[in-house]
């Protein structure tokens, strides 16, 4: 928590210095229109992210159930820690440094090279230097995860947007389903898990749905809203 009090303090004194303006830019004040949209893209972002269980529960025979050692406690735990992970790397990727590149790139230029930071800064929290393919694969999806939150930002002038998907895909992911370095969450897979075969459609499906439904509905809900956020001229 200290460091992300640290980060506000530092984006506050970065915007300041920039542009004599405050955190306003970052869109933080809840209004109606704001928490509507974190709350739906928060939503979609989680169902997206779950899509790729109930595929390999449908087609892999997997089975869940729910973790003997769940609390109230561990569900809080669970909860803070993406929080906190989430808004440290928004108010690095999408904060004030991003707002400040709109303004002074365009919208496009600036989406991009947020997005190419973001990928790049996922080699680092993965630990992938010595595989070329993984640092390819992870840069990728990190990236295009990027895009799609930055347009978050742009479309609606407010952080909220890309904290709810962000947190809704991630908490979903590492916390409901215990795939993440944090243990075990809500569920925990039954093993051993049973060897199956599918068609190469449906490890397709398994594999990219999930990712293909979040790089794109999102998008698509959004598509029609002008940018929020301009260059300045």
């Amino acid at each position: 928590m200290v460091g992300i009090i640290i980060q506000l303090l530092l984006s506050y004194a970065i915007i300041f210095w920039q542009q004599k303006d405050n955190l306003t830019v970052l869109g933080f004040k809840p209004t109606t229109s704001r928490i509507k949209h974190f709350l739906l893209f928060t939503f979609i972002a989680g169902f997206c992210s779950a899509t790729t269980f109930f595929l390999r529960m449908l087609f892999a025979k997997e089975t869940w159930h729910i973790n003997p050692l769940l609390d109230w406690g561990l569900v809080a735990n669970g909860i803070w820690y993406n929080i906190k992970s989430v808004l440290y790397e928004e108010l690095i990727f999408r904060g004030v440094l991003f707002y400040l590149l709109i303004k002074k790139l365009g919208g496009k230029q600036a989406l991009f090279l947020s997005a190419a930071a973001f990928g790049i800064y996922h080699w680092f929290s993965y630990e992938v230097f010595n595989d070329p393919l993984k640092m390819t694969w992870i840069f990728l999806m990190t990236g295009i995860a990027g895009i799609v939150y930055g347009i978050g930002y742009l479309k609606t002038g407010s952080l909220l947007v890309p904290i709810g998907m962000h947190f809704g895909w991630n908490f979903v992911n590492a916390f409901v389903f215990s795939n993440g370095n944090t243990g075990p969450g809500i569920l925990v897979q039954t093993l051993p898990a049973p060897e199956v075969q599918v068609s190469y459609l449906v490890y397709f499906l398994v594999t990219f749905l999930h990712f293909l439904l979040f790089a794109s509905i999102p998008i698509m809900l959004l598509f029609k809203k002008p940018y929020v956020i301009q260059k300045t001229e």
